[in-house]
């Protein structure tokens, strides 16, 4: 059995535990809650490390210094750094700044020649470590995501290479590193509620903890638990599985007395896939009238079952709303 979210938290799941009972486990957490945490998935701490001291020392830098990198100077590849207040969740803007990176690719690549939205060279700081630290970060953590779409193709009595051999062989991988600045309130959240958009999020935080989950009417926290990863359902997989999986709603705050850093990484389908629902997934036939009601009513009254095109159609127009100011100039298609 899955622990309680009201007795005291979200599933943990070993992976070094009996696979067919990690396969199980994982179909079960993304049915129930769409959050669960995930250890023995053999990403080195030390890469980890590595890479929250290196984004320590950047966001202590001066403003000018960062902006040296301002995602304006990225293009379309949407890559770089925004300050805090520079995004928003909902129309409201967060109290968080950031750094965006994605798949490094060359200028000379066809993809970035044809002037695809989201494709490119990212905007390392001027620092040393960057260009080697990030690329070894998002290798390891896709690495992990994989092996966790295997274990969830499983789950739902599909091939373990389902996703892969569908959607994620040539996947669009978003990796962000956030610093939520000390002192958050009601009326600004670190980062408003909201839905992530892709298959898979896989996110490191670290201690501070203001990570927290809506489940059947309430929030849950989410606290940061050593060698862990939080790893949530996207709007995407959602789709797939016909609403049996939840993309859950979550929100971040930081009310420590210090800086919060996190880094998820966004596992999503190729760029150009068209995802259609897989035919016998269903919601569980044990779930609530509650559970169903949420599957079918989204907090921003999308239907996911209504989508048409392909996912970069889905992801470009997701992000537009996130920074407006740069979306005619960099990723109207």
């Amino acid at each position: 059995m899955l622990p309680s979210p009201s007795a005291g938290g979200l599933p943990v799941i070993d992976l070094e535990g009996e696979p067919r009972d990690v396969d199980l486990l994982l179909d079960r957490a993304c049915c129930e809650l769409g959050f669960f945490y995930v250890i023995g998935h053999g990403v080195d701490p030390q890469v980890i490390a590595a890479l929250a001291g290196l984004a320590r020392v950047f966001f202590a830098q001066p403003l000018e210094r960062k902006l040296r990198i301002a995602m304006a100077r990225g293009g379309r590849a949407w890559r770089g750094y925004f300050p805090v207040g520079g995004e928003l969740t909902s129309g409201r803007p967060d109290r968080k700044e950031g750094l965006y990176f994605g798949t490094e690719l060359t200028r000379e690549d066809p993809r970035v020649q044809a002037g695809l939205p989201l494709h490119g060279p990212n905007l390392f700081p001027e620092l040393p470590g960057w260009p080697q630290r990030v690329p070894e970060y998002m290798q390891a953590v896709t690495a992990l995501g994989q092996r966790l779409l295997c274990g969830i193709a499983a789950g739902l009595g599909l091939p373990r290479d389902y996703f892969l051999s569908r959607y994620t062989n040539d996947p669009t991988v978003l990796f962000r590193i956030f610093n939520y600045p000390p002192g958050s309130s009601t009326d600004q959240m670190g980062v408003g509620e909201h839905t992530d958009y892709g298959l898979l999020t896989l996110l490191w935080q670290d201690e501070t903890g203001g990570l927290e989950l809506w489940h059947r009417d309430r929030w849950l926290s989410v606290p940061p638990i050593p060698g862990s990863f939080v790893c949530n359902v996207g709007d995407m997989l959602e789709r797939l599985t016909a609403g049996r999986y939840v993309s859950a709603l979550h929100r971040a705050r930081n009310d420590s007395q210090h800086d919060r850093i996190s880094m998820p990484l966004f596992l999503d389908p190729s760029f150009d896939a068209v995802l259609e629902p897989i035919v016998h997934c269903s919601i569980p036939a044990g779930a609530t009238s509650s559970d169903v009601q949420r599957a079918r009513a989204r907090w921003d009254g999308l239907d996911l079952t209504t989508l048409k095109g392909t996912y970069g159609d889905y992801l470009v127009g997701k992000v537009s709303q996130v920074f407006p100011q740069l979306r005619g100039q960099h990723l109207d298609r």
